[in-house]
């Protein structure tokens, strides 16, 4: 028993990727790097407009500059993993690198999980209590809010990575993914994993279903008052804007509720990997483009650096 635990600690997992045909390969990666560019470069310029302009110092951007963090470091745990097997031929991963990009993932999508519910919350009470807005979205609020989304996410992850990791792994150590997945993982395991399995749905009720209501509730919240609103314009404003919001919610949450609250045996390979794409490359693209690039103090505040860099 020793010596197969040995053999689990020092193997080499492989990880089989998207697509097997190299011609759809090339154009897919070819776009996947391009995307990879975007989110880094959007993500990046947000923290910048975010820490350079004062008008932008207010919980909403402070949550959103956290946010713009975790999907800059969501994409790159992922992505130059899989352009550089794609490019090298190369499809291993070392067990101490598989268990980083468990660690880190599962970090990222529990702490953005929270997060986005914290924003939610600090919309909702934006719109629906502006009065009491200076109270409960204090400094000392959002910062508890962003450190707690930060620390909740890696005390979670620590615990299932090494829940994960510690299992004995077969024969065969191919992981039918495009990166290292628990649910995917577990599949390759010998030993029996129900109690496991019921860990990571609770785990999935605490993160996925609990924030997931809570922001729908918000909303909800946010366009009854929003309908309430004597000027047209305001409504129509409010309502794309909330409207936006949901879709790119809808679009992380959906698939990651899909994902790990399924058992097991109801997995598909296929399906995992599409709805992958959803939370870990296609959110963190959208999020700026959603939550900022729409918005008029970003714009202005992009408009103001270029003029300042450029007068320089």
């Amino acid at each position: 028993m020793m010596g197969h635990e040995n053999h689990t600690f020092t193997s080499d997992f492989i990880l089989l990727g998207l697509f097997s045909s190299s011609q759809s390969s090339l154009v897919f990666f070819s776009f996947l790097f391009i995307i990879f560019i975007m989110t880094v470069t959007e993500n990046t310029v947000i923290i910048l407009l975010i820490l350079r302009d004062s008008r932008l110092h207010t919980p909403m951007y402070f949550l959103l500059s956290h946010l713009s963090f975790m999907d800059i470091l969501h994409v790159s745990n992922i992505v130059p993993k899989m352009v550089t097997d794609f490019l090298s031929g190369s499809r291993t991963i070392s067990f101490v690198g598989c268990g980083f990009q468990v660690f880190l993932s599962l970090t990222l999508l529990g702490g953005e999980c929270l997060l986005l519910a914290a924003m939610s919350y600090d919309r909702y009470v934006a719109i629906c209590h502006p009065l009491h807005y200076p109270i409960l979205m204090n400094d000392y609020v959002c910062i508890v809010m962003a450190r707690g989304s930060w620390l909740i996410g890696t005390v979670n992850s620590i615990v299932h990575t090494a829940y994960a990791l510690h299992f004995p792994f077969c024969a065969s150590r191919a992981i039918d993914h495009f990166f290292c997945e628990v649910p995917a993982m577990l599949k390759l395991s010998c030993v029996d994993t129900t109690l496991y399995e019921r860990g990571i749905y609770v785990s999935g009720l605490i993160f996925l279903l609990v924030p997931f209501s809570l922001i729908v509730a918000s909303y909800v919240q946010i366009l009854i008052t929003v309908f309430q609103m004597k000027s047209s314009e305001a409504r129509k404003k409010s309502f794309s804007t909330c409207s936006f919001h949901m879709m790119v919610v809808t679009m992380y949450y959906g698939p990651f509720i899909f994902t790990y609250m399924r058992p097991k045996s109801y997995h598909t390979p296929g399906q995992d990997k599409s709805l992958a794409i959803f939370y870990t490359i296609l959110t963190p693209t959208f999020n700026p483009i959603i939550y900022s690039f729409r918005n008029k103090d970003v714009l202005e505040a992009m408009k103001n650096m270029l003029k300042s860099n450029f007068l320089h």
